[in-house]
């Protein structure tokens, strides 16, 4: 198959409204290969945190992100056999990933990583700028919101379930701060495509979210 013929759903949405979670449930739905890309960003921050590379050295972090190959499977993140993702998908290397994120070089060295995930039978990718800069060329483009509040709810559920002992005052802070960084990022800024179907989930659980996702990818030849 061409792959101009190979169908991508992309997914952008703010932080902690659902993208994630509905993301990879679809791409299980459909039998399609899935693509968490704030995982790349993340790896970056944990290959540097991990090398003694300060995130302000702008040169050795364009050099990590050249340099890592990652392979997904599922959910998991796997360098060197390892599956990392439990690790970089804590809250710990969210922030430090939206500082490498700022770099052009970076995002540079990660778009090409994140093209070649497009393979048969078809890819659901999510992130930040998956409809707006990285797969224009997707059938299907949606984007997820939900109120600040909301969000901080949801967030502040698994840190409890985590144990980090945040207060959600302080959750709802990180959220609408990372909000305001992603929205105004001089590169790769956060923002719904002008074609992109747009869900609201504050008054919707995931199994609505998810059949809404569905019906609104069989409605455009996907299923």
């Amino acid at each position: 198959m061409n792959i101009n013929q190979i169908p991508i759903i992309a997914i952008d949405g703010t932080a902690s409204s659902g993208k994630g979670t509905i993301a990879y449930k679809l791409s299980q739905y459909l039998g399609f290969n899935y693509l968490n890309s704030g995982a790349l960003y993340r790896l970056v921050a944990y290959e540097a945190m991990t090398q003694g590379v300060e995130l302000d050295d702008t040169l050795g972090i364009i050099e990590i992100a050249k340099n890592i190959k990652p392979i997904f499977k599922d959910r998991q993140v796997i360098i060197n056999g390892d599956d990392v993702w439990p690790i970089i998908g804590t809250q710990t290397y969210g922030n430090p990933a939206s500082i490498v994120s700022r770099i052009p070089e970076v995002r540079t060295a990660i778009f090409e990583c994140q093209r070649n995930m497009i393979q048969v039978p078809g890819l659901v990718a999510e992130g930040r700028d998956m409809c707006t800069h990285v797969f224009t060329d997707a059938k299907v483009k949606m984007y997820f919101d939900a109120s600040a509040e909301v969000r901080a709810e949801r967030r502040f559920k698994d840190e409890q379930d985590a144990k980090s002992g945040k207060t959600f005052e302080q959750i709802l802070e990180e959220i609408i701060s990372r909000d305001e960084r992603d929205m105004n990022k001089p590169v790769g800024r956060l923002y719904p495509a002008d074609d992109a179907f747009i869900i609201d989930s504050t008054d919707m659980n995931r199994d609505e979210v998810l059949t809404m996702c569905i019906e609104w990818c069989e409605k455009n030849g996907i299923k």
